[in-house]
């Protein structure tokens, strides 16, 4: 299959078919960034560019003056040919004092070199470099292994050990990967909690790995969603793999669909000096931390792959008075199980059997567990397109200072999946409920559906919200979707949480 052919599905977006509007979404921009183009500008390390090395607008401008364009700017690397793709071989969040394995293909062999950042406020920088790797030698490593549809590079050669020095500030990292002719790619990892915090943000990596489709080339790759025939023809669920490996890189520029929404949260929560803690779900889902030490857990991202240890976790932390904040929707509606790799490295395979070799899906739903009983509500369909949130119930505390007034429209809001209450589904222990949002929608058959958004109090004390819309993270900090109304309102509920007032 051509590259030609192959490189409309690098966005991730399109050969999942999720509607998310948002999408990947913007990273963080970089003013630090090494690369300039010849009138000075910078250029951040999220932003691709095309084969010559210098952006469309770049070359438009550049055309409009008769000037011969700058060939030294970053590209992206791609799945077809590898330039430079790799992944960090963890078992979940690393803490301060462990080390991390990067293992790293590089095609044609030649020296790379590696930056890490920290994701977070940094009076609008949206992120910081904190340390860069030696100069590394690069290899074009083994074709991934491949067996009933699962791809592996689990035997990939050590590139780089980085050891994460005891100062290091738990948080969302990006190692971004360069090599010496400006190829780039990307590899997330979460340096997890160490001290005790208010909140504990827990990173979806499980549904993360369930949409990549690594290395998506036109026949090896599958995700849970997807696989390639013999053709390059992209097959759906019913051919995609029931299992898939943490070993491998991310597909297209190396981050996650979807990663976007988490960092949109941790820029505006840092901003506004919120005490977190970070961890990755696998953390959740091992034991590796204990969710009752804090008085709130946030699910800032798409959040749709859930472990039965995930579930009991988290309900055993509601039970115990820590609440529970979902700002996304769609979560916990495929239970999965995470397995060790032969040799005992734990939590490196996840399955979920979806709708393969007949039976029940196995959707937490269809097992007798609903999402509703520990969210409040549960997922309802796509939105094919953006549509207001309907504000309701607002003399309630978390409308409180917003400004908004019953049935008022917040444009946009509701968006890419949405949630909302089941009648006849059994709701968990609570007392007290209610809805703050009920948004009417049309779904891609022209149907007239509605999106709710919940808040209710345990028997412990706890809160358990869900924003029950993807839309709710971006409008904390994604430029062009901030929403100053749903910012007061999330501070409304942390600054309860945490006790501010």
């Amino acid at each position: 299959m051509r590259t030609e052919q192959i490189r409309r599905w690098e966005s991730g977006a399109l050969a999942h078919a999720v509607s998310d509007p948002f999408a990947q979404g913007p990273l963080p921009w970089l003013r630090g960034s090494e690369n300039y183009f010849d009138d000075g500008q910078v250029v951040p390390w999220y932003v691709d560019v095309d084969q010559s090395g210098i952006l469309p607008v770049q070359r438009e401008r550049q055309a409009a003056r008769g000037r011969r364009a700058h060939h030294g700017g970053p590209r992206t690397a791609d799945d077809v040919h590898c330039q430079i793709k790799g992944f960090a071989s963890s078992c979940g969040g690393v803490a301060p004092g462990e080390s991390i394995d990067f293992r790293v293909t590089v095609s044609p062999p030649q020296p790379f070199s590696v930056d890490v950042y920290r994701i977070g406020h940094y009076g609008g920088e949206g992120a910081t470099k904190i340390t860069t790797s030696p100069r590394l030698s690069g290899i074009v490593q083994p074709e991934p292994l491949v067996a009933d549809r699962t791809a592996s590079c689990h035997h990939w050669w050590l590139s780089w050990r980085l050891q994460i020095p005891d100062y290091w500030s738990t948080g969302a990292h990006v190692a971004v990967l360069t090599t010496a002719d400006g190829h780039r790619s990307h590899i997330p990892f979460t340096v997890r909690d160490r001290d005790p915090a208010d909140l504990l943000l827990l990173m979806p990596d499980v549904t993360w790995q369930a949409y990549n489709l690594f290395p998506e080339d036109g026949r090896t790759g599958a995700s849970l969603y997807h696989a390639w025939d013999e053709e390059g023809r992209l097959l759906g669920e019913e051919d995609a793999a029931v299992t898939v490996s943490f070993d491998r890189p991310y597909a297209g520029a190396g981050l996650p669909l979807h990663v976007g929404h988490a960092y949109d949260f941790i820029r505006w929560a840092e901003r506004h000096g919120y005490d977190l803690a970070y961890a990755d779900t696998r953390d959740l889902h091992s034991g590796r931390v204990d969710p009752t030490r804090y008085r709130g857990l946030v699910f800032p991202g798409h959040d749709e792959y859930w472990s039965v240890p995930m579930r009991r976790a988290a309900e055993r932390a509601r039970d115990a008075g820590t609440s529970l904040v979902f700002l996304s929707a769609n979560t916990m509606y495929w239970r999965v199980e995470l397995q060790a790799l032969p040799g005992d490295a734990e939590d490196r395979l996840l399955t979920c059997r979806k709708r393969q070799g007949g039976g029940r899906a196995l959707l937490w739903r269809e097992q007798g567990e609903p999402e509703q009983q520990l969210l409040g509500v549960q997922y309802a369909g796509q939105v094919p397109q953006p549509h207001p949130l309907v504000v309701r119930n607002t003399g309630h505390w978390l409308w409180q200072a917003t400004g908004v007034a019953e049935g008022d429209e917040l444009p946009g809001l509701v968006a890419g999946e949405a949630d909302r209450y089941f009648p006849r589904t059994p709701l968990p222990g609570h007392t007290e409920r209610i809805l703050l949002a009920h948004s009417p929608y049309q779904d891609a058959s022209g149907s007239r559906r509605h999106q709710e958004t919940s808040l209710y109090r345990a028997p412990s004390g706890a809160l358990v919200f869900a924003s029950g819309t993807f839309a709710w993270s971006p409008a904390l900090d994604r430029p062009g979707h901030v929403d100053q109304r749903v910012q007061r309102a999330t501070a409304n509920l942390l600054d309860r949480i945490c006790r501010r007032h």
